[in-house]
């Protein structure tokens, strides 16, 4: 990246800022902010707006006042209670009527005010197109929508997408990674896998946002008296508090939230299935068999939950061209942050424990350009020579530019396993080397007890009751134990630049039928902090196949490629690479209970006995992207 293109870009944004606001939004209180947005919007407030299928959701409007002619709409939909308007969802629906846009908060079916059953994603290609639809039919619509949002406000924006209504002229999606089903090697299904492993998230946060006993208010309850009672019975329920640092451990996995007493809800139906189920196919889940049709500026992060196939799916979008315009525009800016933190991005900032220097980036700025030239037709808001990808290189903490991803320069480079059949924790022989292995070299052995799994630190991930603090932090203290291994290279005599996908490729063995493995990357700094950059896990059952598993027979050396570790770093100059493998990454990961069983309903655990093969018949390495400039 050179930087007169930064220099520019952040230029740019200051004078489109300023052309349009005088003041600071983030310094207001939600309350200033609401008291503002009254006096600049006419507003409709609980409007059921009709679907398909009669059912109503509602909707709460905010439409500049005076404001003449058809006029460009943002829409928002969430899962969560915003009829009371908070935090960003504030401060965007100010920022939008400022700008002279409608700005729509809608709530999914069966959440809050809205009717109907609830459905996770909110039933995109048919309550999200109907909305399309009914705003383009609007007097005061110029027939241009743009969808906004973060998190579950973007992921039920990407099966949308595959339906290129004609109104849906751009979108914003950040942080949209449970939105995707299957694209490229990634089978997450919405994140509750990796590998094949359940995400504890997913149980968690389904928790705090299922209910299926809700209280509704009647559905001949409409207009005026509806969004009288809106304003002051919000129909949110407050679940009771649970430990979840405790209660996570409760066995069988699939009872986690019955055992609570919740009644069946849409955990308990998604547990069933394994990640090549079809049935993920029939909700709305995006998977790279649809085709793509709307303009996108995607803002993903190296410590959220799903940067990989966040990424594999920007390249997706970029590459389908069912819609070559939306293929061609499609964009993506990538910071150092954890899951949805992107306004915090600053010039001092710290990622869990990693300083990461002058991360600031005109996040919104960039947004309005880009909704400016697809909903009001200004080029030059959101230029073609806008760089496709940008991207925060972390060590060297300085965003850069390239015209794909991963960058045209990176380049496949092997890194292999060594030891002499000690590299358990950090003071084995383990090593990391550029060098092949030796012919006759000896594996590394290590016992997994399900009762005594590795604990989690850091990381990517989000939304886990507390479970796991995402971000950059010190590896040692998981380093120090038997059943990790430890592969450590020298000190690097020149600054090593990472960026793209790093795969990982493991011989392994196991008395066990079935077991995990999880690998972490690590930059070691010259005083011994050992920073996680990225991990990733495979259940050793969907080693071939999520569609077909295979079991281990005790003994037998397999081949096991986990999904890539996604990332841009700069290991510096005297820093070490590392590499960990170990059988559990908890409480991130469900455990493997080993038995070769159905897992997620058993209760008993066996001990399983695991081996890292390294020789020249059966190397393990690491294959990273190094660009080098």
């Amino acid at each position: 990246m050179k930087t007169s293109w930064l220099a520019t870009l952040l230029a740019t944004a200051l004078t489109v800022a300023s052309a349009h606001s005088t003041q600071d939004l983030s310094r207001y209180s939600d309350e200033g902010l609401r008291a503002e947005l009254a006096e600049i919007a006419d507003a409709d407030i609980a409007l059921l707006v009709p679907m398909r299928d009669g059912v109503g959701l509602s909707t709460n409007i905010w439409r500049p006042k005076g404001a003449r002619g058809p006029l460009p709409t943002i829409l928002w939909k969430t899962p969560y209670n915003e009829h009371v308007l908070r935090g960003s969802t504030a401060r965007y629906a100010l920022e939008a009527v400022r700008r002279g846009y409608v700005f729509i908060v809608q709530n999914e079916r069966g959440r809050y005010f809205s009717q109907g059953k609830y459905e996770i994603l909110g039933y995109p290609q048919t309550d999200g197109y109907d909305m399309l639809s009914w705003i383009a039919k609007q007097p005061w619509s110029n027939g241009k929508v743009g969808t906004l949002g973060c998190s579950s406000s973007a992921e039920w924006q990407l099966a949308l997408a595959a339906m290129n209504h004609p109104a849906h002229a751009a979108m914003v999606p950040m942080a949209a990674g449970a939105g995707i089903g299957k694209v490229g090697p990634f089978w997450e299904q919405g994140n509750f896998f990796t590998g094949g492993v359940p995400r504890t998230l997913f149980a968690v946060w389904m928790y705090g946002v299922d209910n299926p006993l809700r209280a509704q208010i009647p559905d001949t309850v409409t207009g005026p008296l509806r969004a009288r009672i809106a304003q002051y019975n919000d129909l949110d329920a407050k679940k009771p508090e649970v430990d979840w640092k405790k209660h996570i451990w409760h066995l069988p996995y699939a009872e986690l939230l019955s055992s609570l007493g919740e009644p069946p809800g849409t955990f308990e139906q998604q547990i069933a299935r394994t990640p090549g189920d079809p049935a993920w196919k029939t909700g709305g889940l995006y998977d790279d068999s649809m085709g793509w049709g709307v303009p996108a500026l995607w803002f993903n992060s190296w410590y959220d939950v799903s940067i990989g196939p966040n990424m594999a799916l920007y390249n997706h979008a970029r590459s389908v061209n069912t819609d070559p315009e939306a293929s061609a525009h499609q964009y993506v800016v990538v910071g150092p942050n954890p899951h949805c933190q992107f306004a915090r991005l600053s010039k001092d900032y710290k990622v869990g424990d990693r300083a990461m220097g002058d991360a600031s980036f005109p996040v919104d700025a960039q947004i309005w350009a880009f909704f400016d030239r697809w909903l009001k037709g200004n080029p030059k808001a959101f230029p073609d020579n806008t760089p496709h990808v940008r991207y925060f290189t972390m060590g060297a903490n300085r965003w850069q530019a390239d015209a794909q991803w991963p960058p045209k320069a990176a380049q496949p480079v092997r890194m292999y396993l060594h030891s002499q059949g000690h590299a358990n924790a950090l003071y084995g022989d383990g090593v990391l080397s550029f060098d092949p292995p030796g012919k006759d070299e000896p594996n590394d052995t290590y016992r997994y007890d399900p009762a005594n799994p590795v604990p989690t630190i850091g990381g990517g991930d989000c939304c886990n009751g507390g479970l796991v603090v995402p971000g950059a932090f010190d590896q040692r203290p998981v380093e120090v134990r038997q059943d990790v291994l430890v592969y450590t290279s020298a000190p690097l005599e020149a600054p090593l630049e990472v960026t793209g996908f790093v795969n990982a490729v493991l011989s392994v063995s196991s008395s066990a039928k079935d077991t995990d493995f999880a690998v972490k990357l690590v930059d070691v700094a010259p005083d011994g902090t050992a920073w996680i950059i990225g991990d990733t896990i495979l259940r050793a059952r969907y080693r071939d196949s999520y569609v077909k598993p295979t079991l281990m027979q005790p003994g037998t050396v397999y081949v096991l490629k986990p999904t890539p570790i996604t990332t841009s770093i700069q290991f510096g100059k005297g820093h070490r690479i590392r590499v960990e493998i170990t059988s559990s990454n908890f409480p991130k990961f469900a455990r493997n209970l080993n038995t070769g069983g159905p897992n997620e309903t058993e209760r008993a655990a066996v001990v399983a006995d695991n081996a890292v093969h390294h020789s020249a018949a059966h190397p393990s390495y690491i294959e990273l992207p190094v660009v080098k400039r």
